[in-house]
């Protein structure tokens, strides 16, 4: 039973990456998208930066609280 479900899953996986592969092949400048959200436009035109810009920026505008 447990090798039946291996082998189904290592036949979908398979399908799916030669999907992606085919994908690749035939679009016009094919390459994987680019999900990184510090290069990715959608997110930029929504205004959300990564964590490490997010991180850069907050330290850049720190004010110390004074007593």
């Amino acid at each position: 039973m447990v090798l039946l479900v291996f082998i189904i899953v290592t036949i979908l996986l398979g399908i799916a990456l030669v999907g992606l592969g085919i994908t690749i092949l035939v679009k016009k400048d094919g390459k994987f998208p680019d999900t990184h959200i510090g290069r990715n436009k959608a997110m930029k035109e929504r205004g959300i930066n990564c964590a490490n810009t997010t991180d850069r920026l907050e330290r850049q505008n720190y004010k110390p609280i004074s007593n």
